[in-house]
């Protein structure tokens, strides 16, 4: 029995003494990680840049459409990422342009309003590919109207 159970033990020890180091190490050299105390994202200031108006169409889940309606929307984005983001507004237009034809957009009875969390959830697709990941905080549509 006392063959068996001293590698038993002997492996049990190797685990906490393992685990106990890795703890260590984390807690001196991370504070913050291990406190899960990482810096959030709401510390760093943002603005809230304005789209030019954009026209899309309303695609019905069928594939027909329906109208088209007219979107004015914000994007929250980081201070310093404002100018860059502003530059390369058409780029973000020609993203919201290539996917919109393709999602159906149309909302109620007859398809003539738009489903504004569709487009919202679209801009900010869009927004990934020609800005990066994690540019673009938030999207506010601020206006939808049938155009």
């Amino acid at each position: 029995m006392g063959k068996l159970l001293f590698p038993l033990i002997v492996l049990l020890l190797g685990a906490a003494v393992g685990g106990a180091s890795a703890f260590g190490v984390r807690t001196l050299f991370f504070p913050a990680a291990a406190a899960g105390k990482a810096k959030p994202a709401a510390d760093v200031e943002t603005t809230l840049v304005p789209l030019p108006r954009m026209t899309a169409p309303l695609v019905l889940p069928d594939g027909r459409l329906s109208g088209y309606a007219a979107f004015e929307e914000q994007l929250e984005v980081p201070a310093a990422e404002a100018a860059r983001v502003t530059a390369r507004l058409p780029y973000l237009q020609h993203a919201i342009n290539m996917r919109t034809y393709r999602i159906p957009l149309a909302a109620g009875r007859d398809g003539a309003l738009p489903d504004i969390d569709v487009f919202r959830r679209v801009t900010l697709e869009a927004a990934t590919e020609a800005f990066g990941r994690g540019v673009v905080r938030r999207v506010a549509v601020t206006q939808a109207v049938p155009a």
